[in-house]
C-alpha cells in the first residue's frame, strides 16, 4: 500500500495528466478526502493553463502542408523511455525530497509547461527556416534555462505587488545563483517607455533586461543570472530601448 505520505505527491503529475491509471485511482481516492490536495489541484491546475496560454503560438496557415510533408519525409526513431517510466522517475525524485508544499509542486508544474512550451515551438517551427530555427534553438535554451531554476532542490518563491499595478513572481536558487521573474496584470506604458529589472546590491546596479511585452497579461518569465549576497530584485519604467542605469522611481524593490 502506498504510503499517505507519498500519495501527496501525486498531486503535481495528477493535475497536468500526467499519472498511471493504478495511480489515478489510488489519488482518486486520497483527493475525496483531502481538502489540502483538492486546494493544490485546482491552484497547479489554474497556474499550468495561465502559463501555457502566455506561451501559445499563433501557426502559419500552411503548417499543416509542411508538417505533413516532413513527417513523411522524416524516418521514425526506435521507441524511447515510456511515458509512465518518465512519471515514476519524476515521482521518486519528489520521494527523495520528502514531502514538497504546493509552492514546490508550482515549480515542477511550471517547468513541466515550459518544456511542453519548447516541445510545441518544436512542431510549429521545426519545418521553417534557418532564421525560424535560430529562434528554437534560443526558445529552447531559455525554457530548459527556467525550467531548471523552477525544479532546483533549493527553489523558493516569493511574490511582490507592482507600484502603479501588477505583481510578480520570483522563484530564486541560491545554488545556481539565478532566478525566474514573470509579472502579471502590469500597468500599460506608452510605446515609448517598457519595464526594466535590474538586480541591486552592495557592488552597485545591473541591468538584467527589458521586460518583454505582456501576452494574455502575463509578462514573462525571464531568467536573471549571477546573483550575489545582498542583492534586490528592482523594477523601474525606463525608455523602451533601455537604461544604464535605474532612472525612474522603483515601482518593485524585492529583497533576495
Amino acid at each position: 500500500m502506498r504510503h499517505k505520505r507519498e500519495v501527496h505527491t501525486l498531486a503535481g503529475p495528477y493535475a497536468m495528466d500526467a499519472i498511471s491509471a493504478p495511480d489515478r485511482a489510488s489519488f482518486e481516492r486520497h483527493l475525496a478526502r483531502c481538502e489540502e490536495c483538492a486546494r493544490e489541484i485546482a491552484s497547479l491546475r489554474e497556474a499550468t493553463a495561465r502559463l501555457a496560454t502566455a506561451a501559445a503560438v499563433v501557426p502559419p496557415p500552411a503548417l499543416k502542408a509542411r508538417v505533413m510533408a516532413a513527417a513523411a519525409a522524416t524516418r521514425q526513431r526506435p521507441p524511447g523511455l515510456e511515458p509512465e517510466a518518465a512519471v515514476r522517475t519524476w515521482r521518486t525524485r519528489l520521494g527523495s525530497r520528502g514531502r514538497l508544499g504546493s509552492r514546490g509542486r508550482l515549480a515542477l508544474a511550471a517547468g513541466a509547461v515550459a518544456a511542453v512550451a519548447a516541445v510545441a515551438a518544436a512542431v510549429v517551427f521545426g519545418v521553417s527556416n534557418g532564421g525560424m530555427r535560430d529562434q528554437l534553438s534560443r526558445a529552447q535554451a531559455s525554457s530548459q534555462q527556467v525550467a531548471a531554476v523552477l525544479t532546483a532542490r533549493d527553489a523558493t518563491m516569493m511574490t511582490g505587488t507592482v507600484r502603479g499595478g501588477g505583481t510578480v513572481t520570483i522563484v530564486m536558487s541560491h545554488s545556481m545563483r539565478e532566478l525566474v521573474f514573470s509579472a502579471a496584470a502590469l500597468n500599460a506604458l506608452p510605446a515609448s517607455r517598457g519595464y526594466e529589472l535590474w538586480l541591486i546590491g552592495p557592488a552597485g546596479e545591473r541591468a538584467v533586461i527589458m521586460l518583454p511585452p505582456a501576452r494574455h497579461d502575463m509578462t514573462g518569465p525571464v531568467v536573471a543570472s549571477g546573483l550575489r549576497p545582498g542583492d534586490h530584485v528592482v523594477l523601474t519604467a525606463e525608455p523602451a530601448g533601455g537604461a544604464a542605469r535605474p532612472t525612474g522611481p522603483m515601482m518593485l524593490d524585492v529583497v533576495l
